[in-house]
């Protein structure tokens, strides 16, 4: 199977970049074909101009954009590596997500109906946040990260999404919870998404 890692964080020390080399090796151990496309290394440009506004509907993409969307077009499967900031993505898979999944590429409407363009791709999200799975739902929060992320991006996007992982307290975490992280991580792609 074709698997595209889409990356973001600015720290090759980062428990995010560890949960990244987990996936990778996971993946590299089943004889999988693997794509990384970390954000930060390649300088991705998050910002979405007038010019990739009015691109987008004369079907005038940048360079960069094309790129990462051949990259989308060859996965079959695409799992999302990012922290939650500020109860959202960061800046630069915000960015990532404006620019590169673009009307007419990821979505589109027909006489008024969205249609989401990526149909037949599965997906896995994992995220970090620092604070407690019990906070978040208290607060609706979990709630609300499905409903903007899953639902608003994704879904609406036509991605499959196979499972959404948030691990809490990440600030924090001890090499006990990482391990356990990444069996967890391990487990999924072994057992599940290189079978599914």
């Amino acid at each position: 199977m074709r698997h595209l890692i889409i990356y973001a964080h600015p720290n090759e020390n980062s428990l995010n970049h560890s949960l990244l080399n987990t996936v990778v090796e996971t993946l590299q151990s089943h004889d999988q074909e693997v794509i990384v496309r970390d954000l930060y290394k390649i300088g991705f440009d998050p910002v979405f101009s007038l010019e990739d506004m009015q691109g987008q509907f004369q079907g005038k993409l940048s360079d960069d954009v094309k790129l990462e969307q051949e990259h989308i077009s060859w996965a079959e499967q695409i799992t999302f590596i990012y922290p939650i900031w500020w109860t959202g993505l960061p800046a630069i898979m915000k960015g990532y997500i404006d620019r590169v999944f673009s009307y007419g590429f990821a979505y589109r409407y027909d006489q008024g109906i969205q249609k989401g363009l990526l149909k037949g791709k599965k997906t896995v999200i994992i995220n970090t946040h620092g604070k407690s799975h019990e906070e978040y739902e208290k607060t609706g929060m979990d709630k609300a990260l499905t409903l903007t992320s899953d639902n608003g991006i994704f879904i609406y996007s036509g991605l499959e999404i196979i499972r959404h992982l948030f691990f809490d307290k990440a600030d924090k975490a001890s090499s006990e919870n990482l391990e356990i992280w990444k069996d967890q991580i391990r487990n999924l792609y072994s057992d599940y998404v290189l079978n599914y």
